[in-house]
């Protein structure tokens, strides 16, 4: 019997049979397919594989190395402990020399704060910073006031004849209601705390003010007379710049005009009075570099000397990305820093009062930031900012003033002069005390350049507290041209891959301006993404746990408008609601049921986050604690007040006051304080950065000139201290 025979027999008796002459089919390389089902790369996971990584602990293998050979130097002149303990770091300077007594605390680091109005820089070991007034003026055809085409701040409404109107009509008839409700609802609230209540007080006040007149006083019998900027008699030798308190100083009609630039404005970039991002940020890096050869008294000049020095550069909590990386180029490039880090405000402060747990309310010249802070970071989710600060308490002061008919009936902020009068006055008279509220005579003095002084009398009576109680009402502030050029010459930061918005969001700040109402006019930005290419901010608000209840959906509107919006808010189900919540006044308060949708983050830009004061520090709060009562009870027990506008006589105690009115429950543990030690609350954020810039060991947000040329803005994803 024949067996059966196999396959490859079959192909040989058949002639078939494959011959391989042991010669590969092509000349390209052969790769493996790779086994799906267990494969494994370590592929930049492991810190060695990262630069910045790999430089922080190359750095700090030679400086072990550095101690061990000390330590034997020291065994060997016969000193046994050696001067240098283990563990203890030698500073180094950014050239990687050591430094030795006073350079070692941080004399070699520049800490700078860019406020909404003012900047605090000096070095991290000074005691107390210098401030400068964030502004340039530059050579121009026509100063400010001129350019306005003659129409005054505050605005007033002129008559079809062109005369002015009545001072109880000239700012319209908003303001005009607001004013008087403001007015009546102190009175109510002073006879309900048993303080006397003059009824014809408004009619004294008016009347002494129209029939005052003033009082001349020569230039040289003045002993309080100004000393104005003075240029060179020539035109054509003035400077083409000039920065700071002595740009504030320069008259009006100086020959040659210069006019003033603000390149921050309301805590972000002021890109209605620039054409070009450039010269944006140049006068940005001019007022800096102005500042630290002026008021620092450091003569750097050349590329090297700036190498010598760091930089601590402290920003917003709700930041822009693009403002960070222009400012990080402009740090390492135009400066030439030896090396620069990024910090928080809100951390700063928490760094400079020396707190682990607080929620800071830090209320500048022209924004209010809420954050909290909790061991040494900040919540994202409780960030919030408000576009209103101590300027607009001081605005709003002169409107209410010449409401009833201020004696000095011309003053315009738009002047210099009148500028820094109006914040004279607003220093000097505003406060929240109700026992300081009575019928009063003050004056004040008007000194303009090369003219007598001028002394005016006059009489105020509610003007005082109701002007900053619009903290708590912000509906009578000026809010119209605050987006004014919005987004003209800087775009939006923008994924590289989906082309989405990237910038930093807060659920907080998301649910507040999704009750602000879509601003108008001119310069407003427009709208262009889709609904598609939205991204939200989480499926349902948490605003109406941190609000009393309202009780129809108009109240949302803080300009007394019903919005267009009509996306009801999702069901409310598990989201935690502080308990003990009463009913307050319709302009402050939203209901459940009627909270809007959180506003998509595309669709901010015409969003003006103008918000009560104390519903914005209980929403800040809710979205920090996420339910947690003990976390609750320490953020109201930990609430601290900085900033130049929280120097009003009075803000702790009405503040106070207002979040136990809302929050009764928790009212033994509601507690606002002040900054610990004395310290100036203008400063204390400035202060932070400094304890900051003098952490060299454990420090890792430093970055260097090397790790910048290799890497750019995408160090910042490795150096932040935060989720960048």
């Amino acid at each position: 019997m024949v067996g059966k025979k196999s396959g490859k027999a079959l192909l040989r008796e058949e002639g078939l049979e494959r011959t391989d002459n042991n010669m590969d089919l092509s000349t390209w390389p052969q790769i493996n397919p790779i086994n799906q089902k267990n494969y494994y790369t370590d592929y930049l996971k492991r810190d060695d594989q990262i630069l910045a990584y790999r430089l922080q602990q190359d750095e700090a293998r030679n400086r072990m190395a550095k101690e061990a050979k000390d330590r034997d130097r020291a065994l060997a002149l016969g000193k046994p402990d050696g001067d240098i303990e283990m563990g203890e770091a030698p500073e180094l300077d950014d050239a990687g020399g050591e430094l030795t007594g006073q350079e070692a605390a941080g004399s070699k680091v520049i800490v700078i704060h860019i406020g909404s109005q003012n900047m605090r820089i000096g070095l991290a070991s000074d005691a107390l910073p210098k401030t400068v007034p964030m502004v340039i003026a530059k050579r121009s055809p026509k100063s400010e006031a001129k350019e306005a085409e003659g129409e005054p701040s505050p605005k007033r409404i002129k008559l079809d004849d062109g005369s002015d109107a009545e001072p109880e009509k000239m700012f319209g008839d908003e303001f005009a209601s607001e004013y008087t409700a403001m007015s009546a609802d102190l009175k109510a609230r002073m006879r309900i705390n048993k303080r006397r209540v003059m009824p014809n007080s408004k009619e004294m006040v008016i009347n002494y003010n129209r029939r005052t007149t003033p009082d001349t006083i020569s230039e040289h019998n003045d002993p309080l007379r100004i000393d104005w900027t003075e240029l060179p008699p020539k035109p054509e030798n003035a400077p083409a710049y000039i920065t700071g308190k002595e740009a504030l100083r320069i008259p009006d009609d100086s020959r040659p005009r210069y006019r003033l630039y603000w390149p921050i404005r309301h805590g972000w970039c002021n890109e209605g009075d620039y054409t070009s991002k450039r010269h944006l940020y140049g006068d940005i890096a001019l007022i800096i570099a102005e500042a630290v050869r002026i008021q620092l008294g450091i003569p750097l000049r050349t590329r090297s000397q700036w190498s010598s020095y760091g930089c601590v550069f402290i920003i917003p909590d709700l930041y822009e990305r693009s403002f960070v990386t222009d400012i990080l180029e402009m740090a390492m490039k135009d400066f030439g820093f030896g090396r620069a880090c990024f910090f928080q405000e809100s951390l700063a402060a928490s760094f400079g009062a020396g707190y682990t747990q607080a929620c800071i309310v830090d209320i500048g010249a022209e924004k209010t930031s809420i954050c909290c802070v909790e061991d040494g970071m900040c919540i994202e989710d409780s960030r919030v900012n408000f576009k209103y600060g101590g300027m607009d308490v001081t605005y709003t002061f002169i409107k209410m003033l010449l409401f009833d008919h201020f004696p000095y009936f011309e003053i315009d902020l738009n002047r210099r002069y009148d500028f820094l009068l109006a914040e004279e006055l607003k220093q000097k008279f505003c406060t929240l005390n109700e026992a300081e509220v009575s019928v009063q005579t003050y004056d004040f003095h008007v000194r303009v350049s090369g003219q007598d002084t001028r002394k005016f009398t006059f009489k105020c009576y509610d003007e005082v507290l109701l002007a900053p109680a619009g903290f708590f009402r912000p509906k009578v502030f000026e809010n119209s041209d605050k987006l004014g050029g919005r987004r003209k010459v800087v775009d939006p930061s923008r994924d590289l891959y989906d082309s989405r918005r990237n910038d930093p969001r807060s659920s907080a700040q998301g649910d507040i301006l999704s009750t602000c109402p879509a601003a108008t006019g001119p310069g407003v930005p427009k709208l262009s993404a889709s609904k598609e290419d939205s991204g939200y901010f989480g499926s349902r608000p948490k605003l109406a746990s941190a609000l009393p209840a309202l009780k129809n959906r108009k109240d949302l509107d803080l300009n007394g408008e019903a919005s267009e919006r009509g996306t009801p808010a999702p069901e409310m189900n598990g989201t935690p609601q502080l308990a003990g919540t009463p009913a307050l006044d319709s302009n402050n308060v939203a209901d459940m049921d009627d909270v809007p949708e959180v506003l998509p983050f595309e669709y901010q830009d015409d969003r003006l986050p103008v918000f009560p004061l104390d519903s914005g520090i209980l929403t800040s709060i809710s979205y920090a604690s996420n339910s947690d009562e003990r976390k609750i009870r320490d953020f109201l027990g930990g609430i601290m007040l900085i900033g130049g506008g929280s120097q009003i006589p009075g803000l702790n105690t009405y503040l106070e006051e207002r979040l136990h009115a809302l929050r009764p429950n928790f009212s033994k543990e509601i507690l606002i304080g002040r900054p610990p030690r004395e310290l100036d609350p203008q400063v204390v954020t400035w202060k932070g950065g400094s304890v900051f810039g003098k952490l060299s060991v454990t420090n890792d947000s430093w970055m260097n000139q090397m790790e910048y040329d290799r890497l750019g803005s995408r160090l910042l994803a490795y150096k932040c201290m935060w989720a960048w």
